[in-house]
């Protein structure tokens, strides 16, 4: 993981400003999301293992899981972060043949693996043009 200064660090949003202003980037809005937290993730590559410019936020009020509600989250410090998995299924399933359904790829084999650093700068002028477009949004 390497840590990102970023100007949006701390500020506060709505919700939907900042997933509007961030889809045209190609950021996603983070499976592991919670009622209290999230991250913008932007896969920058996956040939070894998958490269992301991870976004983080906390809510600060509202709820995630109600569009109506407006929820209003606050900007935590941005990372790159690289996960490494392991070729092929996972011959570790024991939940049964529906659970396997969902759980048939490997676990990583590191969660914080070392970041390429051919992609480093990638990374900082991608989260560079994000800055510029929630400026707006302040």
């Amino acid at each position: 993981m390497i840590p990102l200064s970023s100007s949006i660090t701390d500020e506060v949003y709505t919700f939907t400003d900042v997933e509007s202003e961030l889809k045209p980037f190609g950021f996603k809005l983070s499976d592991n999301w919670d009622y209290e937290h999230g991250y913008f993730d932007y896969k920058i590559d996956d040939r070894v293992g998958y490269q992301f410019l991870r976004l983080p936020f906390q809510v600060t009020s509202g709820s995630l899981d109600t569009p109506t509600d407006y929820a209003t989250i606050q900007m935590k410090e941005p990372f790159l972060l690289s996960h490494k998995y392991n070729p092929g299924l996972d011959d570790n399933v024991k939940e049964g043949n529906f659970r396997a359904i969902f759980d048939q790829f490997q676990e990583p084999v590191d969660k914080d693996a070392s970041f390429p650093e051919e992609y480093v700068s990638v990374g900082r002028e991608l989260l560079a043009q994000v800055e510029q477009a929630l400026m707006t949004k302040r």
